[in-house]
């Protein structure tokens, strides 16, 4: 018995050093976005949403779900706009604040955006009673937009820790379409060295930032 319980004891201290070291870089990625103005965001926004809207990727997809952006995101107001006028379908995220589940489910204008209710988080999304078609009951998504704190380059993403996208995409997986392609879109300041991950967290396909 004492042989066997060695290993849990080390998984255990594994997931708690993981945790911390996630919890640490958090905190940085934050101090580091929230130390720039509103102008160098919104600058460094139209770098990151010219280089998606000239990606191959999103050129040819029909299907995309893009995140609604917060304040210390790259914005995506002018890529939803961008979505319609190309007559592409748009998902955005619909968070069940009671557990981790998150559903993509169907915009019918970038205008309708504003009348969409508001979240804790101050963001809108339709409310959990409005019906709606969800990306994955129909036909599945081309392109995932992916929001997150922080980045690095072998295509590891730090979340908020709720497991929202890492859990959908895993979902994504039992869809007859496949795993769609995931793009982040992120300001230069949240490219680190490594994030910390776990067998959980899910990789995504490539990061739209400014090179220095």
């Amino acid at each position: 018995m004492e042989a066997g319980a060695a290993p849990l004891a080390l998984s255990s201290g594994t997931m708690a050093a993981l945790q911390a070291a996630k919890k640490a870089l958090r905190l940085d990625m934050k101090r580091r976005v929230a130390a720039l103005s509103d102008t160098e965001k919104r600058r460094q926004t139209e770098v990151v949403s010219r280089r998606l809207i000239a990606h191959p990727k999103y050129q040819n997809c029909q299907r995309i779900a893009v995140f609604l952006s917060m304040s210390d995101e790259i914005q995506t107001e002018d890529i939803i706009k961008d979505v319609f006028q190309r007559g592409k379908e748009c998902f955005i995220p619909r968070y069940k604040s009671r557990s981790n589940h998150m559903d993509m489910v169907k915009l019918g204008s970038a205008e309708e955006i504003h009348h969409l209710p508001l979240t804790s988080w101050n963001i809108h999304q339709p409310a959990e009673d409005d019906s709606r078609e969800e990306a994955l009951a129909s036909g599945g998504l081309d392109l995932i937009l992916m929001p997150g704190l922080g980045f690095d380059k072998h295509g590891n993403r730090l979340g908020r820790g709720k497991g929202y996208y890492d859990t959908y995409l895993e979902r994504c997986l039992q869809h007859p379409k496949g795993r769609p392609f995931t793009i982040a879109l992120a300001f230069k300041e949240q490219i680190c060295e490594l994030v910390p991950v776990t067998e959980n967290d899910k990789q995504i396909d490539e990061i739209l930032y400014e090179v220095p």
